[in-house]
């Protein structure tokens, strides 16, 4: 019987978090312990180390319900570089309690390439995304009472952009009204929630550079606007102080370990709309100060994990990335070709190829929209053939990229050591040195988001509805128009509709809001359906989930 996760992550034998942090050279006074395997590091005494390591960036392919593992496969490709004598640390976000009890159960990595320990990486942790939470709702708290002691800066209640934020699937919260029951109750208005990871305050904290950064970001977040239309931010609330001072034990990065005693930071998350799983500057530059090698990872696919980390994160952090590694899996691929999820076992080389595109696109904005060299990883499945996956290898090298299977599910660190070797050859040959973004700070708004949609998506362009060309004009008269942009946008395509499957073509994407996210500094810009609230499914992973009188978990994958 094959193991779950779970019961793997329980039978390790774990090394205390000093002798991780050992390995690294940082010293005990350097480790803030929670308990005997997780620890927070002192971000100030390693500030002056210089970075030193290659950059190695996880991404994927459009996600399917048959499954691609980027977070499995950075595990097991940090494990195996460690094998080859390569200083390595691996790179994650932290799961968000939401998918965790609705859509996924768990995101640790998987069978023999997880993060341990597992149960409480992906519960409460060291308990970040509570600050997070309190610094929003703390911010909430004080635009209302604002109001209730007279409103001096005559914010206008119908447009008050801040949200409240619970780390929870839940769609009954996505609007609400608030301050009911009478005077003492507050000024009654139409209110909502997003999900936790979804704050501005979770993007203010992965790019902060530091605590001073930090507070100087928070301020200037747009939290409402006045009568006048003036943006009211959290430095006119007079609120950045207290905000910082609750995250600041959540800046520093967490430390644990894999399976295979790898050092690993797990810090931060999909920051500021839709997850697209990329952990913070602190905790990847803390990284490539300690090791020859790190890897992170960028979650969905490479057309919105890795576009946000290449234009934002980099921007903001100073850095790129030496290599990247494009994860499929020669069953999604099928399923991009139009194969139903029950028939993926079976060998279908035509649904393969017409599946095919899907991955292709992603390989060449890699090379050709960022310049970068990259490998395509399969993550292994017992169903596919020789077939198929020589299929895979000889389109991948028609584009002059190298495909590796990647076992690292089955076999750990051994499993990825032919994907660690063509990972090594690329930051050691290959050059990044022609890196680019995809678009330049200093073009419109409409500039940058035709950009992404047609060097990235391939779409014919963007189409903005009334209400985003509005608000278009108003953030631009603002000054707010130089920021990098953040697409809101369904992982499951390269389109704004999540139907359309593979690498559709003659389509435009649809922009129906922009609003500014100040402090974080970029637009996020919210194409089709997509929420920043998501809801649970018929059946959500809590039912799985389940403990008993001795505290041993179980349902977590």
């Amino acid at each position: 019987m094959i193991k779950s996760d779970i019961e793997i992550a329980q039978e390790a034998t774990m090394l205390p978090i000093e002798q991780v942090a050992g390995k690294l050279g940082i010293t005990p006074e350097s480790l803030e312990h929670y308990g005997h395997y997780k620890a927070k590091l002192d971000i100030h005494a390693m500030k002056d180390l210089p970075r030193k390591a290659k950059l190695v960036l996880v991404t994927a392919i459009s996600p399917t319900p048959a499954g691609e593992g980027k977070t499995t496969t950075s595990v097991g490709l940090a494990d195996a570089l460690n094998k080859a004598g390569k200083k390595t640390v691996v790179c994650l976000r932290e799961p968000s309690l939401g998918p965790v009890f609705g859509v996924k159960g768990g995101a640790a990595g998987g069978g023999y390439a997880q993060v341990v320990p597992m149960e409480d990486i992906n519960l409460h942790f060291t308990g970040d995304f509570h600050a997070i939470g309190v610094a929003n709702n703390l911010m909430s708290a004080l635009i209302d009472n604002h109001i209730q002691q007279g409103n001096a800066l005559d914010i206008d209640t119908r447009r008050i952009v801040w949200k409240r934020v619970v780390d929870m699937n839940d769609r009954q919260l996505r609007h609400i009204t608030c301050g009911l029951g009478g005077k003492a109750n507050g000024v009654p208005r139409e209110d909502g929630f997003d999900i936790t990871v979804a704050s501005e305050i979770m993007a203010v904290l992965c790019l902060a550079s530091g605590l001073a950064d930090l507070k100087a970001r928070l301020a200037k977040m747009v939290v409402a606007y006045s009568r006048s239309d003036k943006p009211i931010t959290a430095a006119d609330l007079k609120a950045e102080g207290a905000m910082a001072a609750v995250l600041k034990d959540a800046i520093k990065p967490n430390l644990v370990q894999t399976l295979e005693h790898t050092p690993a930071l797990i810090h931060g998350g999909p920051f500021a709309n839709i997850a697209h799983g990329c952990n913070s500057i602190q905790a990847t530059e803390t990284a490539m100060k300690l090791s020859d090698y790190t890897v992170t990872e960028a979650g969905f696919a490479a057309d919105l994990g890795a576009e946000k980390f290449l234009d934002i994160k980099c921007r903001a952090g100073g850095f790129h990335p030496d290599a990247v590694v494009i994860v499929a899996t020669v069953r999604a691929l099928k399923y991009h070709g139009g194969v139903p999820k029950a028939e993926l076992n079976s060998e279908n080389l035509e649904a393969l190829e017409k599946g095919l595109p899907n991955l292709l696109q992603h390989v060449d904005n890699v090379k050709n929209v960022y310049g970068l060299p990259c490998v395509v990883a399969i993550n292994a499945f017992p169903t596919d053939t020789a077939a198929e996956l020589k299929l895979v290898e000889d389109k991948c090298k028609e584009r002059g990229v190298n495909v590796r299977l990647s076992e690292v599910w089955a076999k750990g660190g051994e499993g990825g050591v032919a994907l660690a070797e063509e990972v090594v050859r690329l930051c050691e040959q290959e050059s990044s040195a022609g890196f680019k973004f995809c678009y330049e700070l200093d073009s419109t708004i409409e500039e940058k988001l035709n950009a992404i949609a047609t060097k990235v998506y391939r779409a014919d362009g963007v189409i903005l509805t009334p209400a985003a060309k509005k608000q278009v004009q108003q953030l631009t008269e603002l000054g707010f128009d130089k920021m990098p942009i953040c697409m809101a946008k369904t992982q499951f395509s390269f389109s704004d509709d999540p139907a359309k499957l593979g690498a559709p073509r003659d389509f435009k994407v649809t922009v129906r809001e922009i609003k500014v996210n100040a402090g974080a500094g970029f637009l996020v810009a919210k194409t089709g359906d997509i929420m920043t609230m998501p809801g649970l499914p018929k059946v959500p992973a809590s039912e799985r989930i389940d403990i008993d009188e001795n505290g041993k978990i179980t349902g977590l994958f």
